[in-house]
């Protein structure tokens, strides 16, 4: 008994890790939450999942409209890319889309934005937070756990 429930289980969480690993059709993202022009002629279409789908997809079209690419983007290698002291702000939007949670403190004019996103082998989902002065640059990232996330087990950091 124990071993057919082992691998019901296991089919189970297979079938999840698999319909998470599909890419969703540009068609069922529905209308994308923002279009913005690239500086070689391209646009580029945002679709992002967030807070809860964890992932951001972005379809970039060349100056005539063709489909060039579409791809996950809230990667790894992605949020790799934005370096302290020398990413803009600009550059930020068109590497990662829209955040889930801009937000401007009025005092320190600081702007930080949030993107929920899963890293791979970590069952945790994470936030990537990006803080901007009033200058347009980076000053700071964090990849952080998602304080929002229950883990179901019932186990939490205190």
């Amino acid at each position: 008994m124990r071993l057919i429930l082992a691998l019901a289980l296991a089919f189970a969480f297979a079938g999840v890790i698999a319909q998470e690993a599909r890419m969703p059709t540009l068609a069922s993202l529905g209308k994308p939450a923002e279009i913005r022009k690239a500086a070689n002629g391209e646009t580029v279409h945002y679709f992002p999942q967030l807070p809860w789908g964890h992932r951001s997809y972005a379809a970039r079209y060349n100056s005539s409209g063709k489909l060039i690419s579409y791809e996950q983007i809230l990667t790894e290698k992605n949020i790799a890319k934005v370096v302290k002291d020398k990413t803009k702000k600009s550059e930020v939007r068109d590497l990662l889309g829209p955040p889930w949670q801009p937000e401007t403190y009025p005092l320190s004019k600081i702007t930080m934005w949030t993107y929920p996103m899963k890293i791979a082998g970590d069952p945790n989902p994470k936030w990537f937070v990006v803080q901007m002065t009033p200058d347009g640059v980076v000053r700071d990232t964090k990849l952080m756990n998602d304080p929002q996330f229950d883990q179901p087990w019932g186990f939490r950091r205190r």
